[in-house]
């Protein structure tokens, strides 16, 4: 195995970043620089998607460990070092990560016209930060990379964005530091009863039920902020759709999943016996998410703020799956993230595909898109439907393994959180109707046909997104032995319980 794959998917990014923020020239601000800059940052990221492609190719499901794994000594007198590695829960992350970031590069071709240059380098530099976070097997580095994906971040928001643009980077920036706080003193504190922070010994030891219990609260904080978890998420309405829509898709589509990568990793997973304690209270913030934002979706006159509000309901329903605590939730909502991440950042994508050319996202100003632009439409009718949760795109197993997950809980836990699918059908079909298929509007005479180059952007998606839902053991195969010897390990599931999960989602693995 090449160990060395995962630090070059890393770096090369920003190798390439930092290329096109140093190496400047006179024609920069000209048509020709900005696109040198453009191609430059699309085949660094196409690069780096071949190289995860490999790593996918090579990797063992059987093997629990992590693997392309690399240690380099690092303030070894405190028990830190640099510790890199993945396993099969970190691997598909790494995967989401690098296939939405060629297509955001390649949505911007022509909506970002101004400071090409640092836009390009922005989004690689957050590629980096974010496949250093999913691969990071030591809190330290783990806090490192998450806190280094605000810079970027922030930028992306608040130069790039709309007309509340500063306001919105500067609520995301408070909040997501604001919460990472609360990290940093837990990572301490751990640091403190051990003597270390590597995750591989820590996953091995033991922590005292009020030690967990502060710990976990902590990391809830830290990471509810980001994901986001209910009442954690004022920053995110502006936040997605004062941003470009590239942007919009990398916050929504992997960002906010380091939010519940870092709930599962850090947290559930870690603290088992104050996860069984704080569950009885995360349950309920996420059916309250799923709700809350679905109604506050409907009453929206903006596209990008409907679809904003969406992202937020199905963060809701991932929060439900993680803190079910077994096997199916929590497989679940790791095929939710995932799907998620591809389906919104499509939706933002054929949002911005419409309001580039009528120049306005008003819902009231559109109508009847679908005479202009049929293949869009019929692109947009399979994103909206895999956002209901229709069976046969990926949502529907993301969605279904997490209410199998929900009932072990509570029926009424499932039922409540099942109402995802019914609200979601509400404000996404009456979008599409409104939008696709309503009256003609002014702006859509303005309209035409989606370019070649913006079909290459969304048919993958639409690909992926029934490939999911088709054939969902292709990803499963490669988490749902980690999961299970997670939870076996820490005692989450045990006897009976683990046996029959074991059968059912081996069941599922196999489709």
């Amino acid at each position: 195995m090449f160990s060395f794959l995962l630090s070059l998917a890393t770096f090369l990014p920003l190798a390439g970043g930092l290329a096109l923020l140093l190496i400047r020239n006179g024609k920069d601000d000209s048509e020709s620089g900005a696109s040198a800059a453009r191609w430059t940052g699309l085949w660094v990221s196409l690069i780096t998607l071949g190289l995860t492609l490999v790593m996918w190719a090579g990797f063992d499901p059987r093997y629990t460990g992590p693997q392309y794994e690399q240690q380099l000594s690092w303030l070894g007198r405190f028990g830190i070092s640099w510790h890199t590695g993945v396993d099969g829960i970190s691997l598909v992350f790494v995967l989401l990560t690098a296939v939405l970031t060629p297509l955001a590069i390649a949505a911007a071709w022509k909506t970002i016209r101004s400071g090409v240059r640092d836009f390009v380098a922005a989004v690689l530099i957050l590629e980096t930060t974010l496949i250093g976070l999913f691969s990071a097997l030591d809190l330290t580095v783990f806090y490192i990379w998450y806190e280094a994906t605000l810079i970027p971040a922030s930028l992306l928001i608040g130069v790039w964005g709309g007309p509340k643009r500063v306001r919105a980077s500067l609520q995301f920036f408070l909040f997501t530091f604001g919460g990472s706080l609360f990290m940093l003193v837990a990572i301490a504190a751990i640091w403190a009863m051990t003597g270390t922070t590597d995750m591989i010994l820590l996953s091995h030891g033991s922590f005292s039920p009020a030690a967990q219990g502060w710990l976990l609260a902590a990391f809830i904080l830290a990471f509810g902020v980001k994901l986001p978890l209910f009442p954690l998420h004022a920053w995110l309405p502006d936040a997605y759709t004062e941003a470009p829509a590239a942007a919009s898709a990398l916050l929504s589509g992997v960002l906010s999943k380091a939010g519940g990568y870092g709930l599962l990793r850090l947290g559930v997973l870690m603290f088992p016996d104050a996860a069984r304690v704080f569950a009885p209270w995360i349950l309920p913030l996420g059916v309250i998410a799923i709700i809350y934002a679905a109604f506050i979706a409907l009453a929206q006159t903006d596209m990008k703020r409907l679809v904003a509000y969406s992202s937020f309901s199905h963060m809701g329903m991932i929060a439900v799956g993680l803190f079910t605590l077994t096997a199916e939730g929590i497989d679940g909502a790791i095929f939710q993230m995932l799907s998620h991440g591809i389906v919104i950042a499509a939706l933002f994508f054929s949002v911005s595909a419409i309001a580039w050319r009528a120049e306005t996202r008003q819902i009231s100003a559109l109508g009847g898109v679908a005479s202009k632009m049929p293949m869009l439409g019929l692109l947009t009718m399979v994103f909206t439907m895999a956002n209901v949760g229709l069976p046969g795109t990926g949502a529907f197993v993301g969605e279904l393994l997490i209410l199998m997950g929900a009932v072990h809980v509570s029926l009424w836990l499932a039922l409540l959180a099942g109402t995802t699918m019914i609200m979601g059908a509400v404000y996404m079909l009456v979008l599409y109707r409104r939008v696709l298929f309503g009256r003609v509007g002014e702006a859509t005479a303005m309209l035409r046909e989606l370019s070649a180059a913006e079909l290459g952007i969304l048919l993958p998606l639409a690909v992926i997104t029934l490939w999911m839902g088709v054939h969902p053991g292709s990803l499963t195969r490669l988490y749902n032995p980690t999961v299970l010897s997670a939870l076996h390990m820490n005692g989450a599931v045990t006897g009976e319980a683990a046996s029959g999960q074991t059968v059912r989602l081996a069941a599922v693995s196999s489709h």
